[in-house]
């Protein structure tokens, strides 16, 4: 089953300053074969279910290896049977009816 994915993967009791740890994420789903697509408060990514899901364990996996001691992660998820679902085409529907 294919998923888009809105993930939030927030690192705790390291600071303020996180984007190390987030360019740390984007790379391992990079290497996980997945296209993430950054966003201000996150990332979005679609692919089969469980490589979706083992990326994510993979990060969390890496950010404890770099030390970070606890690990909140906010998931949004969506699936769909009636056709196969993309993040392009979800975004281009909204983009053609804002058109005039």
């Amino acid at each position: 089953m294919k998923v888009i994915a809105d993930i939030a993967i927030i690192p705790i009791g390291v600071g303020v300053s996180l984007s190390k740890y987030i360019a740390a994420c984007e790379r391992v789903l990079i290497e996980a074969g997945l296209e993430p697509s950054l966003h201000a408060n996150g990332t979005n990514v679609e692919g089969d279910w469980d490589l979706v899901m083992g990326a994510i364990k993979a990060c969390h996996e890496q950010l404890h290896e770099m030390g970070v001691p606890r690990i909140a992660t906010n998931l949004r998820l969506g699936t769909r049977i009636d056709r196969e679902p993309s993040m392009d085409a979800k975004l281009s529907s909204v983009k053609e009816k804002l058109e005039p």
